[in-house]
């Protein structure tokens, strides 16, 4: 069963410790590439800003504002592009799981994927 983080209000519920279970890592990760993919904008191969409003709104997501899209993607963007990349995303994904840090905390810092952890699982382009 999923693990609820127990001091979030809303109840949420993080699949990623029970999916890696489930599929095991390399899978896992491909998993979360083709997230990656369905969200960006394939012309530049990012998800900005615009696809994320659009997409938000697809899976009915309306009452999200401008201003939290945009903290949603500056709280991912490292590079301060204003976007974010494949690396950024899965970064940000791992962070934001509590279920991964086995006593519900978070370091202070989280490691970053590197280049190459990619490239076995989206045809070495990120």
């Amino acid at each position: 069963m999923a693990a609820i983080h127990d001091e979030d209000p809303f109840g949420f519920e993080d699949y990623f410790p029970s999916m890696i279970k489930t599929l095991g890592v390399e899978r896992f990760m491909e998993e979360l590439c083709h997230g990656f993919f369905l969200l960006m904008d394939v012309r530049v191969g990012l998800i900005t800003f615009e696809r994320l409003k659009r997409n938000a709104m697809l899976m009915g997501l309306h009452e999200l504002r401008d201003d939290e899209l945009v903290c949603m993607l500056a709280e991912g963007d490292l590079d301060g592009d204003g976007a974010l990349n494949q690396m950024e995303f899965c970064t940000l994904m791992f962070r934001l799981s509590p279920g991964l840090f086995m006593d519900g905390s978070k370091p202070d810092r989280v490691p970053i994927i590197s280049q190459s952890d990619f490239s076995l699982v989206s045809g070495g382009t990120n």
